[in-house]
């Protein structure tokens, strides 16, 4: 007979496994589950006898709230130069398996965050290397436009990040490095891929900062000179009561004022904003969204929502989001008459393939949702 001694050992082995190996546990995507039914697996009529569901099939949620009543999310950001979520150490073989899972939930757009942040960067750059940067194992920049061409996608590159913005709160000093990367970049990859699409100014703020206007007016000055004019955009975030623990967050009116200044130095050379929407609560996403769709209109530019799909009110830095949550941001920035959605990101937070099992059942609530 097992002692308790014993059992208590096994049962934390078991605890400790189920911790470190969570894609044991991740969510099957629809094919799998028919093809796991097929098999005679847990899905398939055979396995639910027992459960008074002899004859049945698995079926979708029933939801009680309209399916498709939110905007769609056609854009994603491609987090590989991280310092708060995990890296997943794909290879291309896993990169392109994602990219076909963002095909089919109808994404058009993918945007590496950035180049690069501190010493780590994504792509060979002569210019980053001889200031001390790490040399990558692998060409991400080049295997990113590639599966974007494969994909039918337009790839964003994402400017570098030196961190010195972090440290001293001004933005100003992000131009000079960037003066270089952005002419390399776009000798490497721009030039010679039709996937390559844009660029993504990578500096994140949220209020009237230091440096900001003069930093984003003149590296979205280059990236649109050197490239014959392609888009850009920022993703700022809302200075809300989540962005600071304690703090009452900015009132609509001063984001409005604030942001209109920054608008009036940057809408000539700057083609879309994407805030982030997971600073400010729920009942505070349509004052929100109605002013930066009215500040976009106004300095013609477009209007996107950069909605997160990691859960900002968890203890736990980060986690995929409440299905209901992600619904409610996208049902608002519909209702605002925003022109795109894209998100922080499809493959740790929703992607059937990511270390966290909630993703994959995320992807499955939006494709129930928006009937894909």
């Amino acid at each position: 007979m097992t002692d308790r001694r014993t059992f208590i050992r096994k049962a934390a082995i078991a605890a400790a496994s189920a911790v470190a190996i969570p894609q044991i546990g991740r969510a099957m995507t629809g094919t799998e589950a028919v093809n796991n039914a097929g098999a005679g697996g847990a899905g398939s009529t055979a396995g639910a006898a027992g459960s008074g569901s002899a004859g049945r099939t698995a079926k979708e949620s029933t939801l009680i709230v309209p399916k498709a009543n939110g905007l769609r999310i056609t854009g994603t950001f491609l987090d590989e130069i991280s310092h708060d979520i995990p890296h997943q150490n794909w290879g291309e073989k896993e990169w392109d398996a994602d990219f076909a899972h963002m095909k089919a939930i109808g994404i058009d757009t993918v945007i590496n965050i950035r180049s690069g942040y501190r010493k780590f960067i994504t792509y060979p750059s002569p210019y980053l290397l001889k200031k001390g940067c790490y040399m990558p194992s692998v060409d991400l920049i080049d295997m990113f436009c590639r599966l974007a061409r494969k994909y039918g996608m337009k790839f964003y590159f994402g400017l570098y990040d030196s961190g010195r913005y972090w440290d001293t709160g001004d933005l100003s000093y992000e131009i000079e490095d960037n003066k270089y990367v952005i002419d390399e970049v776009w000798e490497m990859y721009g030039s010679r891929y039709d996937s390559f699409g844009g660029w993504y100014i990578s500096g994140e703020i949220s209020r009237k900062t230091k440096g900001a206007i003069d930093a984003f007016h003149a590296m979205g000055k280059q990236c649109k000179e050197v490239s014959g004019g392609l888009p850009t955009f920022i993703s700022p975030w809302i200075d809300g009561k989540k962005a600071v623990a304690g703090a009452a967050g900015v009132s609509v009116t001063d984001h409005e004022r604030e942001w209109n200044e920054i608008f009036d130095g940057i809408h000539d050379v700057v083609d879309a904003c994407a805030f982030q929407d997971g600073h400010i609560d729920y009942d505070e996403l349509d004052a929100f969204f109605t002013v930066n769709k009215k500040l976009a209109d106004k300095y013609g530019m477009k209007c996107w929502t950069n909605a997160e799909t990691f859960d900002r009110d968890m203890p736990i830095r980060f986690l995929p989001i409440k299905f209901d949550k992600l619904r409610m941001k996208l049902e608002a920035a519909k209702r605002c008459g925003y022109d795109k959605a894209i998100t922080f990101e499809f493959s740790h937070f929703m992607s059937p393939q990511s270390v966290y099992g909630a993703a994959g059942n995320l992807y499955n609530r939006y494709r129930e949702y928006f009937e894909i």
